[in-house]
C-alpha cells in the first residue's frame, strides 16, 4: 500500500544489540518478538490528513470493502526484475494487515516483515540460527489518504486495485534488508544491487487477486526522474503466510523460456472491461466488450489489434500496433514496451514518458496476470500529460 513521505523514522532501541551482529541496517531499530525469529522495526513517516472535497471523497462502503479485501496475514515472495524479465532478487516477506476505528474514521494498518539476509561476517551459533525479520510499518491508509495521496482505483466486485506511491522508500527497504541485511553500509548505490531511484517520476502499484484461490500479485512500476523504466517489482502473496509456488519455473533468459512466454499470449482474447476514474468514490466511466488479437509473422513481426465496443452506445474503436520481440522484451512502434515475466505475467510501460508529456499525450502502465492457460486479468492505469492518474481499467479475458 502507499506511503506519503520520503524517509523512515526509527524507534529507540529497547535493549542492546547482540554482539554477534555488526553494522545493522537499521541501527536505531527496536527489537520485538515475531513468530520464531527476531525482528527490527522501522516506521514510515506519517503526514497529517489533508482536506478532502465532499464530491471527491471515497464512500464509506467502498472504503470498508477496500479494507476488507486487504485485511489478513499474507505470506510470499518479493521479486525484482529488469526490463528483459530477468530475476535480479527474490526475498521472503510477510504482511500483516488490520484496521482500527469506525465508519469514516477507520484506518488500515499494515506491517511488512522482511526476511533479513544473513551477515557475511557474523558468527552465528546454534542459539542464534533463527531467521531475523525486519518490520516496516507502512503509512496508515484512511479516508483522507485514499484520494489525495494514493489516488486509488478500486474494483470491489473484480477484487483489483491500483494506487500511487510518492516514494519508493518501502521497496528500497525490502531490497536492502533482504539482500544486504546487517552488512548494509548505507551506500546510495550498493555494489551488485539495483536500488530504486530516490526521486522517481512515478511509482505505481497494480494489484490483481487470484480467480482460483486465495492469492494475489502486487506489481510495481518505478519510472526514473526522466520518465524511463527504473525497475519492476512484484509481491506474490497468499493468505495465511502460506508461501505460493515460486514464479521461476524455467531457466530465466533461455530461448525456451522466452518462447513459452510469448506463445502463451499469441492468439485472440475476448472479454470485458470496466473503467473507473481515479479515486475510490466508485464512479464508473464506461464498460466495454473487448478483443485483443496478437500474432507473430514468419519474420518475427508482432501485430496486435485491440478492439473495444462500448456498452450502451455500441461505438467500436480499433487500435493497431506493430513491433518486435527481443527475448522477453516486446517493443512496439510508437514507444510502448512490454516485459514478459514468469508466472504468466507481463508489465507494460512507455519507453519514455517525457515524450508523452512533451506532446501533451496521455500514457498508461499495465499489469497482466495469466494465472492459468487461456484466462487472464489485466489492470491498466491511465495518466494525463501532467502525470496524474485519471482512470484505471480492469479487464478479464479468455483465449478463444
Amino acid at each position: 500500500m502507499a506511503e506519503a513521505l520520503v524517509g523512515l523514522r526509527f524507534a529507540s532501541p529497547a535493549f542492546p544489540q547482540p554482539r554477534t551482529h555488526r553494522g545493522r541496517l537499521l541501527p536505531a531499530a527496536r527489537f520485538a518478538s515475531f513468530w520464531r525469529g527476531r525482528l527490527y522495526t522501522a516506521r514510515a513517516a506519517v503526514a497529517g490528513p489533508p482536506e478532502v472535497d465532499e464530491d471527491e471523497a471515497m464512500s464509506i462502503d467502498n472504503l470498508h470493502r477496500f479494507f476488507d479485501l486487504n485485511i489478513g496475514k499474507w505470506g510470499g515472495s518479493f521479486y525484482q526484475f529488469d526490463a528483459h524479465g530477468r530475476v535480479l532478487q527474490r526475498i521472503s516477506t510477510r504482511l500483516s494487515v488490520s484496521t482500527y476505528g469506525e465508519d469514516n474514521l477507520m484506518s488500515l494498518l499494515q506491517s511488512l516483515y522482511i526476511k533479513q539476509a544473513s551477515s557475511a561476517i557474523s558468527i552465528v551459533d546454534e542459539e542464534d540460527s533463527e531467521p531475523e525479520w525486519v518490520e516496516y510499518k507502512i503509512k496508515e491508509t484512511n479516508m483522507f489518504t485514499v484520494d489525495k495521496y494514493q489516488q486509488v482505483g478500486f474494483f470491489p466486485e473484480e477484487k483489483a486495485f491500483a494506487l500511487r506511491y510518492q516514494t519508493a522508500g518501502m521497496l528500497e527497504t525490502v531490497l536492502r534488508v533482504g539482500v544486504l541485511g546487517e552488512d548494509d553500509t548505507g551506500e546510495e548505490s550498493p555494489k551488485n544491487l539495483k536500488i530504486p531511484s530516490r526521486k522517481p517520476s512515478i511509482v505505481c502499484e497494480n494489484c490483481l487477486y487470484s480467480l482460483e484461490g486465495n492469492g494475489r500479485v502486487r506489481a510495481f512500476h518505478i519510472m526514473d526522474p526522466k520518465g524511463v523504466l527504473d525497475t519492476l517489482l512484484v509481491f506474490h502473496e497468499s493468505q495465511g503466510y502460506v508461501v505460493p509456488q515460486p514464479l521461476i519455473h524455467s531457466p530465466v533468459g533461455t530461448k525456451n523460456a522466452s518462447s513459452d512466454r510469448i506463445n502463451a499470449l499469441l492468439g485472440r482474447w475476448e472479454g470485458h472491461s470496466v473503467t473507473k476514474r481515479s479515486g475510490v468514490y466508485g464512479a464508473t466511466l464506461d464498460e466495454a466488450d473487448t478483443a485483443v488479437v496478437l500474432e507473430m509473422d514468419s519474420n518475427g513481426l508482432l501485430i496486435q489489434d485491440t478492439i473495444s465496443t462500448k456498452i450502451g452506445t455500441g461505438t467500436t474503436t480499433t487500435v493497431n500496433w506493430t513491433g518486435s520481440a527481443n527475448d522477453n522484451l516486446l517493443q512496439f512502434d510508437g514507444g510502448y514496451e512490454i516485459t514478459l515475466l514468469p508466472g504468466g505475467m507481463y508489465m507494460g510501460y512507455p519507453s519514455d514518458i517525457s515524450k508523452s508529456v512533451a506532446q501533451l499525450d496521455s500514457f498508461h502502465l499495465e499489469f497482466c496476470w495469466m494465472e492459468s492457460p487461456g484466462k487472464r486479468q489485466r489492470l491498466v492505469r491511465t495518466y494525463d500529460s501532467a502525470g496524474l492518474a485519471v482512470s484505471s481499467t480492469y479487464f478479464v479475458e479468455t483465449k478463444v
